[in-house]
């Protein structure tokens, strides 16, 4: 058998085990970032002045900070503060406040793109902030958030990577450890693309699919 065919098949099993990983880090970090994105979008659309300049700091605090730094800041911090965390949890928590900052910006967009008209109807048959929120905002702002969620799913998913800096064993992590083996970096890492870019393509083609489903013409959503 080709020395290359060999090394991918006995690969295979070590990458897959980093996919996994690599999958749960990254729906953990989804969640985390949709969850607290829109309690923060929420507050610097709807919430009193000391909330809105809150929400906004928060915002261009974490934005401004790379990746890398915020999740090290969180490795390291927290047990200089008396909280251990291990490296899997420091990932999702180091990640998911970076998705949290952008996923506000994605929602606070998709508030805004809804008709001030609807609102105002909304307000004059007796419905209050909250009611209308709920019921009227909300459920058309899901269908223009689907094209950018995806984008950012996307980021989100190669950003996991970067756990690779403090111990986690994803994906990229595995491959690491092969190549440390094996030493034939190219095949590994093409592998590694590889399956990248299925997670990637398959996901966004699924979203791509919801979004169509959701799509009604003129009301929430644009015809693309």
């Amino acid at each position: 058998m080709d020395r290359r065919l060999e090394l991918i098949i006995n690969s295979l099993p070590a990458l897959l085990r980093g996919t996994v990983i690599t999958i749960q880090l990254t729906v953990l970090i989804l969640i985390f970032g949709l969850i607290l994105g829109l309690i923060l979008a929420f507050g610097e659309t709807y919430g009193n002045i000391l909330i809105r300049k809150f929400t906004a700091l928060y915002g261009k605090v974490v934005r401004s900070i790379p990746e890398l730094v915020l999740l090290l800041l969180v490795f390291y911090g927290l047990p200089n503060l008396g909280f251990r965390i291990r490296p899997f949890n420091a990932a999702v928590l180091g990640l998911g406040i970076r998705a949290s900052a952008y996923m506000a910006q994605i929602f606070r967009g998709t508030f805004k793109s809804i008709s001030s008209d609807q609102i105002t109807a909304a307000y004059s048959i007796g419905m209050g902030k909250y009611k209308t929120f709920f019921y009227v905002i909300f459920p058309q702002a899901i269908r223009s958030f689907i094209p950018p969620f995806a984008n950012e799913y996307a980021i989100i998913l190669k950003d996991t990577s970067l756990a690779y800096a403090i111990g986690v064993a994803e994906l990229l992590r595995q491959g690491q450890y092969i190549i440390a083996v094996e030493y034939d970096p190219l095949t590994i890492f093409l592998m590694i693309a590889a399956i990248y870019f299925i997670l990637t393509f398959g996901v966004t083609r699924l979203l791509k699919l919801v979004e169509f489903k959701l799509k009604i013409p003129g009301i929430g959503a644009e015809s693309r």
